[in-house]
């Protein structure tokens, strides 16, 4: 099991950026690691997805404007959101799944963060 904790959320203006972080209580050299997120009403979705090769993946909604990266000890996750629209404020979680295929689909992941609210103004 790892433990994970998010950090960076905030309000911001509509075309401003935020970096989330994650650290997770151990390396996760074997796990797909990923970012989710929450709006009140909707279910949780996928945003974006790195394993341990580095491949990648990001939800149609936020390709081009959010960069997933690891730290090199891999026991650091990013989001690097930027170009932020009304659209992206929801609650965002960092999860950790036993997996090396990346993926965005919620089955995947065992460990999840509390979560960190991101507010866009418009």
């Amino acid at each position: 099991q790892v433990q994970l904790v998010e950090s960076g959320g905030g309000s911001v203006q509509a075309g401003g950026s935020l970096r989330l972080s994650c650290k997770a209580s151990r390396h996760t050299n074997n796990y797909c690691m990923g970012w989710f997120r929450q709006a009140p009403g909707k279910e949780r979705e996928g945003v974006a997805a790195i394993n341990n090769h580095g491949s990648t993946i990001y939800s149609d909604s936020v390709k081009g404007r959010f960069t997933i990266s690891q730290g090199n000890a891999k026991n650091s996750l990013y989001l690097q959101m930027n170009s932020l629209k009304f659209e992206d404020t929801a609650m965002y979680y960092c999860a950790a799944g036993p997996s090396l295929t990346v993926g965005l689909f919620t089955w995947r992941y065992n460990d999840w963060g509390q979560g960190i609210q991101v507010t866009v103004s418009s």
